[in-house]
């Protein structure tokens, strides 16, 4: 988990968390052979979850430079555990209130439609698509996060808004009944929330936020080859080199060598089993380990295995390796 600021005047409790699902699309782009079919949909996926994150860090900026003459802390890309999993874009928390932001970043002319719920884009060239309606989503999470307050013992109002990224996105059709905002109107959305009652101490907001960060949970997505289902075969193996970008460094003793521009780096092996964490499956054993980075010797596949500290499971020839991939290595 990545966090900005811990002091007691900080506003900016939590930061968005990498995107492992970005990581993994992009690093999969890049072992499969150019003409591959899957090509196009996975940097398809790439290009929405970028303008996602893009909208997202918009809003992040907006924020970061308002100032508001009361208590509040901000956390983005937020996930409390609970029985049900869910995911904040911004969550802003103050004394007196709550607020969700579900932030889009969707070009084209927008519907909000209710019946049913859905958002219809139109392109310039007149095609349509549909997407979940961010109106739902805005609501399933206000209600899991009153969930969660009452579970810890908490009552808070929590409002909702869904916030458009950008002001070139066009609303032909906006919500019926929730707050459509871009983000130069969040300051004023924010300072028109009622503040009679203030519902926490200052030992309380404090509690609160400190709990909110304790729970949060890093969304770990499924392996390339599970969604999409893909078969190992299709991806290049060996470790990337960091200087030229090419694939298949070559081990020798100690250290690891780029046959192209004949780089070296002792470390190669770390973001190669990461990247077979993303794309492929969520444990390696010592046989997938020698065969995915061109290592022979059985016992320099264990080396390097053990060299991680990762959590392993089973004994000897059924002992496989699993990463924590909240935590990347260094």
């Amino acid at each position: 988990m990545r966090v900005d600021y811990r002091e007691v005047f900080d506003i900016c409790i939590k930061s968005r968390d990498p995107s492992l699902k970005l990581e993994g699309l992009v690093f999969a782009q890049g072992r499969l052979s150019p003409g591959h079919s899957v090509l196009p949909i996975l940097a398809a996926k790439q290009s929405s979850l970028e303008a996602g994150i893009g909208g997202e860090d918009r809003v992040a900026e907006v924020l970061r430079k308002v100032s508001f003459s009361f208590a509040h802390h901000i956390f983005h890309d937020l996930s409390p555990a609970s029985s049900e999993s869910f995911q904040m874009d911004t969550f802003t928390l103050s004394p007196w209130f709550g607020l969700v932001l579900e932030v889009k970043n969707i070009g084209g002319t927008l519907e909000f439609r209710d019946h049913p719920a859905q958002l219809i884009r139109t392109r310039e060239d007149g095609h349509k698509d549909g997407f979940e309606s961010p109106v739902v989503q805005l609501k399933r999470n206000c209600e899991l996060m009153i969930d969660w307050l009452m579970y810890h013992g908490l009552q808070l109002p929590i409002y909702g808004a869904v916030v458009l990224a950008y002001p070139k996105q066009i609303v032909a059709v906006p919500p019926a009944k929730t707050k459509l905002l871009f983000p130069n109107m969040i300051s004023t959305f924010i300072n028109s929330i009622p503040r009679q009652e203030m519902k926490l101490d200052t030992t309380a907001f404090q509690g609160l936020s400190d709990e909110l960060l304790k729970s949060h949970r890093s969304y770990i997505p499924k392996p390339i080859c599970e969604s999409y289902k893909l078969p190992f075969t299709d991806f290049q193996k060996g470790p990337r080199c960091v200087m030229c970008g090419r694939i298949g460094m070559v081990k020798l003793p100690r250290t690891w060598v780029c046959p192209f521009c004949k780089t070296k780096d002792h470390l190669a092996h770390e973001q190669a089993l990461r990247e077979w964490f993303l794309i492929f499956k969520r444990s390696i054993t010592n046989r997938e380990c020698r065969e995915f980075l061109g290592v022979e010797d059985i016992h320099v596949a264990k080396r390097i295995l053990k060299s991680m500290n990762w959590e392993s499971e089973g004994t000897f020839r059924n002992r496989s390796y699993i990463m924590d991939l909240k935590n990347k290595q260094d």
